[in-house]
């Protein structure tokens, strides 16, 4: 059955953030006397809210400087590091098809929502989307999927979409359907211990699982 709604995680499921946010890490760090780190050490916070990767790549414990640390890091991502992303391959055509099926889609990120718009209108994706839930500090995405609910821009059929655990398990914790996607940043080892309704390899793979198109 097509579900009601489609809501999309942003960063590792319909843009690669890679650059920028390795960037503005390094950028945040080193403002503050941090040492910076290597790619590989940066990967593994690509989703989850932005305090919680400045406060483990810092060492810090000092809510105060961790907050300035993200004050930093959105310094530089507002100037520089939101258009310093890239399109997944297929996710254009995945959403045309959406949109051709008159599937609402919505967008909820732990990204800040501003930032969240200015990605996805740099890349013209903007205009598939009813509405783009974003997040804050020390805001869960389990609450934003909650608000959705409470608001009624979402129904108790939709499914949410994302590369992370915490898209899942958020999306488990509101009683939603789940969809881990296998191209971004977690591995499937990560998704299926969450249990989603679905794993997909590849745009076209969601569409023809959830469409029969």
């Amino acid at each position: 059955m097509t579900p009601s709604t489609l809501i999309f995680d942003l960063d590792g499921t319909l843009t690669d953030p890679l650059v920028g946010i390795v960037r503005c890490m390094n950028y945040a760090l080193s403002s503050f006397d941090h040492p910076p780190r290597a790619e590989h050490e940066i990967t593994p916070y690509i989703g989850p809210p932005l305090e919680i990767a400045l406060k483990e790549l810092s060492g810090s414990e000092d809510e105060d400087h961790i907050k300035r640390l993200v004050a930093t890091y959105r310094e530089r991502y507002g100037e520089l590091g939101y258009a310093e992303n890239t399109v997944y391959d297929g996710v254009p055509q995945m959403l045309v098809t959406l949109a051709e099926q008159q599937i609402p889609m919505l967008v909820c990120t732990s990204k800040l929502g501003k930032y969240a718009k200015k990605v996805l209108q740099e890349f013209d994706l903007i205009d598939y989307f009813q509405t783009v839930s974003g997040g804050g500090y020390q805001i869960r995405k389990q609450d934003q999927l909650a608000d959705l609910l409470k608001s009624n821009s979402i129904t108790q059929d939709s499914i949410m979409i994302g590369d992370r655990a915490i898209d899942l398990s958020s999306a488990a914790a509101n009683g939603l359907s789940s969809a881990g996607v296998l191209w971004g940043y977690g591995s499937r080892e990560e998704l299926q211990q969450e249990e989603p309704d679905y794993i997909f390899n590849s745009p076209l793979e969601l569409v023809e699982q959830l469409t029969g198109s």
